[in-house]
């Protein structure tokens, strides 16, 4: 593993540090606006008085932390996406990948950092009774000690089983001022929260009684956007709906589906979920700068 001197810097002086995922990069933003997205949402972190550490596979290194080349190799054509199953497969291979949520958690981990910002988690797929289509994120978290911030699960998931897992798996969920999970590009779900928090120092003081009792779990802190900037519910459920419909029609599984679904919701939306999508990535980022700077300082 290559960790940038930046982050290592800030690793050995307990500094405030913030994980960045690079599937997002690769696989979730068209190109170019996906390596503009990239500068700018370390920009964010940087903004906010903590270190950004954008997380991927290149060359078959481990890299927490990436320079500008790093990053325009990300968001170029025909780079892997990287869950945690892949990354031996891709260190062996001398291979370049981009890490999701789940394979993001596993380096963060590997590397000491404790706060990561991200989109919308994987989870249950529709119809997984039957396909077992899951993803990786919620089980790596039950199993790592990293504090994810997002905005719920990905709008195409199942919402209610998704939290049932997270349950089972004993994976706590806190919602940021909000006690109904948010939907990822829509500010709530039908499905109340357990707990609510109101302060980033409430959250750091969660982070340190796991640390103080060698929790292996993470943490997900779930940040609605305001319902002002959230995507229109009656146009978001039919796009939607119509996108997976196409997903099935064209038999696309496994991890194919997600980057299908949201490439295709952008094309039916005209844009509207993309803005929308960036928008709440960098409202989870300041989330998640301010979460690393009251753990820093705890």
């Amino acid at each position: 593993m290559h960790i940038a001197p930046e982050v290592r810097e800030a690793l050995a002086t307990g500094a405030p540090i913030v994980a960045l995922e690079s599937t997002i990069i690769s696989h979730g933003l068209p190109r170019p606006r996906n390596l503009e997205a990239a500068r700018e949402f370390e920009q964010i972190v940087r903004d906010a008085g903590a270190v950004p550490a954008t997380i991927a596979v290149v060359d078959g290194i481990r890299r927490v932390g990436l320079d500008d080349a790093a990053l325009e190799r990300i968001a170029g054509e025909g780079v892997a996406k990287a869950s945690v199953r892949d990354l031996p497969i891709l260190g062996a291979r001398k291979a370049t990948g981009a890490t999701t949520v789940a394979g993001t958690v596993a380096i963060a981990a590997q590397a000491g950092i404790r706060v990561f910002a991200t989109g919308g988690l994987g989870g249950v797929h529709h119809g997984a009774a039957s396909t077992f289509d899951e993803s990786a994120d919620i089980p790596t978290l039950a199993t790592h000690p990293v504090a994810v911030v997002c905005a719920g699960v990905k709008s195409v998931l199942d919402v209610g089983a998704t939290l049932e897992r997270m349950e089972s798996l004993s994976v706590p969920v806190v919602g940021w001022r909000t006690d109904r999970f948010p939907r990822f590009w829509l500010s709530a779900s039908a499905h109340q929260l357990d707990w609510r928090v109101e302060t980033v120092d409430e959250i750091a003081a969660i982070l340190r009684e796991q640390d103080a009792t060698h929790a292996n779990a993470g943490l997900v802190v779930a940040n609605p956007l305001p319902e002002d900037r959230q995507w229109d519910p009656i146009e978001h459920d039919a796009v939607v709906a119509q996108a997976s419909a196409e997903a099935e029609r064209d038999r696309i599984h496994g991890k194919a589906v997600t980057p299908y679904l949201l490439r295709r919701i952008v094309e039916l939306s005209h844009g509207r979920s993309l803005e929308v999508n960036l928008d709440l990535v960098r409202s989870n980022i300041r989330l998640a700068a301010a979460i690393a700077t009251a753990y820093a300082a705890s």
